[in-house]
């Protein structure tokens, strides 16, 4: 799980966590643009090296307005000249360079974050909405962005020059410099007092803005069945409520940051009023020349605006580090199912034998409630077994294990004799093609989302896939034939046709082990008619597992398995399950008599 309640003592583990430190998690994927980092950091070293000479150059023509040789004054300002052409040259290398490390680094880890999710298992996402995994992508990945892209150069620059200058103001005058000195004391304590609660506020914030994404990502995906409803106005009043406590959390951030800006301002430029107001009386008296003490006004200047700077950047590296941490939890975030150290090969060529061996399994998500209770069940390779019973009965849970998008609790399930938990994920699910009941359709063409079954099938192969479906004829139909585009998740085509189309996708697959669950559901009597006759041509030449609640689909099958509350409780052909009288009977009644038999 990947956000969880914590203690308070967690909690201030967790808080800790998120200073700066937590940047160092940034490193792995810094690391392998050291020499683009290196000449960054070079440009940065050159331009603050220079803004710290044109003060030296601005006091040499202070003290030389009064010289009678002209000549003097034209090399100091053209010196002036030739510092500001070399700061900007240096200005402009340095942002180039810092950007485009910047966007190299958040676009690989925008890479590694969703190479990572798209792996995990189906129990992961019972505990995150999939809204707050993409702003994580897109949201936390911006902020970091904008640290590596602008805030770490401009921190350190500012950090150069705060020292640089600190330097050059103690050589220009000791005494002044030992005044400014003490007023450090007073601007450390705001920063670190009011940063502890930015850090939190950061954090708080970042999650709500996750939560309103989440929100929002749920409600559009859903929008169809939102309007049917009537649940706009809902929908609308549950996202304002989540944005709102967005934005009253972003108004303390920016109130807390505003303040600790606010103080610490005042309080450097009221010390660098004193010092200018001692060191005019010390020109009045003679103690140092004019371009002195504006030598030193500058660089106290400089100084002042570093630690402003600094202050300021502060609020944007440490929400960086919290953007930090969040994107850490997922690439850190354990899988239930994980692939072996050392797997075992595929079986080869895979016959399609599918074997349950007291198998007993919960969802994650309601571990006290059994969907497969002791279920023991072994499918002959070429066979085609019907899995029927009551909602809630286990069947599409065992479509799941054979997938293993989950792992039994106790008991095996194996391909061919080799255990699948023995074996790579991404090796043995080749062998499977699957016919969900929820078809999945994707912003593409027709022909695109048919080819997702075999990318290396050709244009001839798509298409007797979609005959074989019985999907040719209103695909034809469409305005640009396979090329027409189907929409986001389909929504230009009917429930029938995605689920012909996704019943392309399993044949052009072409799999030993087929697995339909209710892949007939939305489809009428006369494409139904059509697609079980592909369905039962398939079926003679690989291992068959389907999943129906309406039996007409599943009376050809070569054996029926009853289901009920997560235990098998009969086994047999359509006709031996009618004469036992038991719980298939019943359902048969049901469907084929309305009850009346019953």
């Amino acid at each position: 799980m990947v956000r969880r309640a914590s203690s308070g003592a967690e909690t201030e583990d967790r808080e800790k966590s998120r200073e700066l430190g937590a940047l160092a998690g940034l490193w792995p994927f810094m690391r392998p643009y050291r020499l683009l980092m290196v000449a960054a950091l070079l440009a940065l070293i050159l331009t603050a090296t220079v803004s710290l000479m044109l003060p030296m150059a601005v006091r040499r023509v202070v003290d030389n307005f009064g010289a009678e040789d002209g000549a003097i004054l034209d090399l100091y300002f053209s010196a002036a000249l030739g510092i500001a052409a070399l700061l900007a040259v240096g200005t402009a290398l340095r942002y180039a360079l810092v950007t485009f490390l910047g966007e190299r680094v958040v676009a690989d880890i925008r890479k590694a974050v969703f190479d990572r999710v798209i792996g995990m298992s189906p129990a992961f996402f019972e505990k995150i909405m999939t809204g707050e995994v993409l702003s994580r992508i897109t949201t936390d990945t911006t902020l970091i962005l904008s640290v590596i892209g602008s805030s770490v150069s401009i921190a350190l620059r500012n950090l150069l020059i705060f020292i640089g200058g600190l330097a050059l103001m103690l050589i220009t005058s000791a005494k002044l410099t030992g005044m400014v000195l003490l007023i450090v004391p007073l601007i450390i304590v705001p920063i670190l007092t009011l940063g502890r609660r930015l850090r939190k506020l950061s954090r708080e914030n970042q999650d709500w803005i996750a939560n309103s994404s989440g929100n929002a990502s749920e409600a559009l995906l859903s929008v169809q069945t939102v309007q049917a409803f009537t649940h706009e106005r809902q929908s609308r009043a549950r996202f304002a409520d989540v944005t709102e406590k967005s934005y009253d959390s972003a108004k303390r951030r920016i109130t807390t940051r505003a303040v600790m800006t606010m103080i610490v301002i005042f309080l450097v430029f009221t010390g660098v009023v004193g010092v200018l107001w001692i060191g005019a009386r010390d020109v009045r008296a003679g103690d140092m020349s004019a371009g002195a003490l504006v030598q030193f006004v500058i660089y106290s200047v400089m100084v002042a605006g570093a630690v402003a700077a600094l202050s300021e950047i502060w609020g944007e590296l440490q929400r960086a580090a919290g953007a930090t941490e969040r994107l850490q939890e997922l690439l850190r975030a354990t899988d239930r199912v994980q692939d072996p150290a050392s797997p075992a090969p595929l079986p080869g060529p895979v016959r399609g034998e599918i074997t349950f061996d007291h198998v007993r399994f919960a969802y994650p998500s309601r571990p006290d409630t059994a969907a497969l209770d002791d279920v023991t069940l072994t499918v002959a390779p070429g066979e085609t077994v019907a899995l029927v019973g009551p909602s809630g009965a286990g069947k599409t849970s065992v479509i799941q294990l054979i997938q293993r998008f989950y792992d039994p609790d106790a008991g095996q399930v194996a391909l061919d004799g080799v255990p699948l938990d023995t074996m790579a994920r991404s090796e043995f699910r080749k062998a499977l093609s699957l016919v969900p009941q929820d078809p999945v359709i994707f912003a593409a063409s027709a022909r695109e989302n048919i080819r997702f079954g075999r990318l290396d099938a050709t244009d001839a192969e798509v298409e007797a896939a979609a005959r074989a479906a019985a999907a040719h004829d209103f695909i034809m139909a469409l305005p640009d034939g396979y090329d027409s585009y189907v929409g986001e998740r389909g929504v230009m085509l009917s429930g029938g046709q995605k689920q012909r189309i996704a019943i392309a996708r399993a044949i052009l697959r072409d799999a030993p082990v087929l697995l339909l669950d209710e892949a007939t559901s939305a489809l009428d009597a006369e494409s139904e008619r059509a697609v079980q006759e592909a369905v039962d041509a398939m079926a003679q030449t690989r291992t068959t597992i389907i999943v129906a609640h309406r039996l007409a689909t599943v009376k050809k099958a070569d054996r029926i398995v009853v289901m009920d509350e997560g235990r098998i409780v009969a086994t047999g052909t359509h006709e031996d399950l009618v004469k036992e009288d038991g719980l298939y009977a019943r359902l048969a009644r049901l469907q084929f008599t309305d009850g009346q038999a019953a």
